[in-house]
């Protein structure tokens, strides 16, 4: 991501990676490893994207956002309430009824977060992004005050979906890429 921002140039074009990552705990540039309550066997990773501690695995999708803001003509705020849509906009799709937070940024569904977000911007361009859990293990977010919140409920969509509703990754994840593609106005 560093070095596909740090060469891009105006012409180009705006990327979304998706990827799903190994079990890893993330400290941001205001990670404190404070919140780090016990890793146990997971690693756990510096990362100069904004924002605390996360965790990323299986059953978590995570999207990279490589978006020019200048040629967008939005701001970091404009980027992060976007992302924040995109997230709203597919939940809803799925008949959940979900938020943003402008006091920690994320999306939640009821006080259980649902969503978290995590950018960092370089010559005008955003690089990481967003992660969303989908059918991850619970587990994981004993470990850590999630965002530097204690006791902060951590979700996933699958605790969500209405009896009788089929989840399907890959449906979901186009569905959560298409609404990132209209909010970002790509």
């Amino acid at each position: 991501m560093r070095q596909f921002t740090d060469t891009r140039t105006h012409q180009s074009v705006d990327e979304l990676w998706v990827v799903e990552h190994d079990s890893v705990y993330t400290l941001g540039q205001a990670g404190k490893i404070e919140h780090i309550l016990n890793s146990a066997d997971i690693p756990v990773v510096q990362t100069d994207r904004g924002g605390q501690v996360t965790w990323h695995g299986p059953g978590q999708v995570v999207i990279y956002t490589l978006v020019d803001l200048r040629r967008q003509n939005y701001g970091i705020r404009g980027m992060v309430e976007r992302l924040e849509q995109a997230v709203v906009n597919t939940l809803a799709e799925f008949h959940i009824q979900a938020q943003a937070r402008r006091d920690a940024p994320g999306v939640y569904v009821k006080d259980e977060k649902i969503a978290a977000l995590g950018l960092r911007v370089r010559k005008g361009c955003t690089y990481h992004g967003l992660s969303m859990n989908l059918d991850s293990d619970p587990a994981p977010w004993q470990g850590i005050n999630p965002c530097g919140f204690q006791q902060l409920g951590v979700t996933r969509l699958v605790d969500h979906l209405a009896e009788g509703v089929e989840f399907d990754r890959d449906s979901t994840i186009n569905t959560l890429l298409q609404a990132l593609q209209t909010c970002l106005g790509s």
